[in-house]
């Protein structure tokens, strides 16, 4: 980002927190590690007043100490000279501060990070990321694959075309070859939904072994799978050897991983060839990591996939992310309402996510809201 748009005598003012609450068009069933998900999300948010007008934006690891430390610095001062935010602001105010800065210059956060000719308009892919064990209470195969396939065309009707679908029913809430034969069941219903342009992602949040995860992927050879994302633990021999075996096959299936507690190895295995694409979330370790590993990950034929889910303020930050990342692949997307934070400049339309031309994160919150929750679950400072 250039510094220049960066006044030395803009200093922070006052920081103030709040959680706000809403929910998801449809509750989320389980997946291959937890039960269910539900229905009800919160997101917890800071809004950073600096030279008399106001940014929003989702905080991590913000404390009361760190805010009174901070309130009455310069802005200039949280930026090294690239124009990155410093590593002790990240999580904690990243994304308020470069809302506020897209409000000031009256420009969306991606027109500040990255090549404005290149990116505008902003049209990024997505997939429907809704797809959760919702059939566990079904006997038969037969109709949880109905349920799920309703649940796909649900995902179609709202303008997906692409999805992702969680597996893994056989490592913990059904019997193993049982949930593995409906895991397989449900990708070929889920992909006659989407047809033969979209492209299906399977999440088996580290369920599966790797003779598992070969058995699913030789069933699934008919469908358009584009990757499987933490299929086990990451282990570098085991994806060499699934390297080896899709290889032999013809199999162009892309191995995702990089979501949770990652193995600190695993970029260095993606150089090395066994994982195709970088999956690390855009909350944590957030926004200004993600454009340094995205610049990284272009620069070796990498692909860049951020995690989103359950944090509503991530799913747009990815698509101003994309604008800066040559081979970003899709925004996750979770459909979540939240109370007092309006995202109707945005919209998803045949697979494609349009990132508005609008202020900052193209987000407007409820300001009385917002001070009400400040005062009833948050604090100021």
């Amino acid at each position: 980002m250039d510094m220049s748009i960066i006044q030395p005598e803009w200093k922070i003012e006052k920081i103030e927190i709040a959680t706000l609450t809403g929910e998801r068009a449809r509750s989320a069933g389980s997946n291959g590690r937890i039960g269910d998900h539900g229905k009800s999300c919160s997101v917890r948010i800071a809004r950073i007043t600096i030279d008399g007008e106001t940014g929003f934006g989702s905080t991590g690891l913000l404390t009361e100490s760190m805010a009174e430390a901070v309130v009455g610095m310069r802005l200039a001062d949280l930026f090294d000279q690239n124009g990155k935010v410093l590593e002790p602001y990240r999580i904690p105010l990243e994304y308020p501060i470069l809302d506020w800065l897209g409000r000031r210059q009256n420009a969306p956060v991606y027109k500040l990070i990255a090549d404005s000719n290149r990116v505008s308009p902003l049209v990024v892919p997505c997939y429907d990321t809704s797809l959760y064990f919702d059939d566990l209470h079904l006997q038969n195969d037969r109709d949880a694959v109905a349920l799920m396939k309703e649940e796909a065309a649900q995902g179609m009707s709202k303008g997906h075309r692409n999805f992702k679908i969680k597996v893994g029913r056989g490592g913990r809430h059904m019997p193993l070859w049982e949930g593995t034969k409906r895991d397989i069941a449900i990708i070929h219903g889920i992909a006659e939904v989407a047809g033969p342009e979209g492209r299906i992602m399977i999440d088996a949040n580290n369920a599966y072994n790797l003779n598992l995860t070969k058995e699913v992927l030789a069933a699934a050879a008919d469908v358009n799978l584009y990757w499987i994302e933490e299929a086990f633990h990451e282990d570098d021999a085991l994806y060499a050897d699934l390297k080896a075996w899709l290889r032999e096959r013809g199999q162009s299936v892309h191995i995702a991983d990089g979501e949770g507690l990652a193995s600190p190895h695993l970029v260095n295995w993606a150089k090395n060839g066994l994982v195709d694409v970088l999956q690390y979330d855009i909350i944590y370790p957030g926004f200004t990591h993600w454009l340094e590993l995205g610049a990284q990950l272009d620069q070796m034929g990498l692909r860049s996939a951020p995690h989103c889910y359950g944090n509503a303020y991530g799913i747009y930050a990815l698509g101003h992310i994309a604008a800066a990342i040559r081979n970003f692949e899709f925004v996750e997307y979770d459909d979540i309402t939240i109370q007092g934070m309006d995202a109707s400049a945005y919209r998803v339309e045949n697979g494609l996510f349009h990132v508005p031309d609008k202020a900052g994160f193209g987000l407007d919150f409820d300001e009385e809201l917002f001070a009400g929750q400040v005062l009833a679950n948050g604090w100021s400072r």
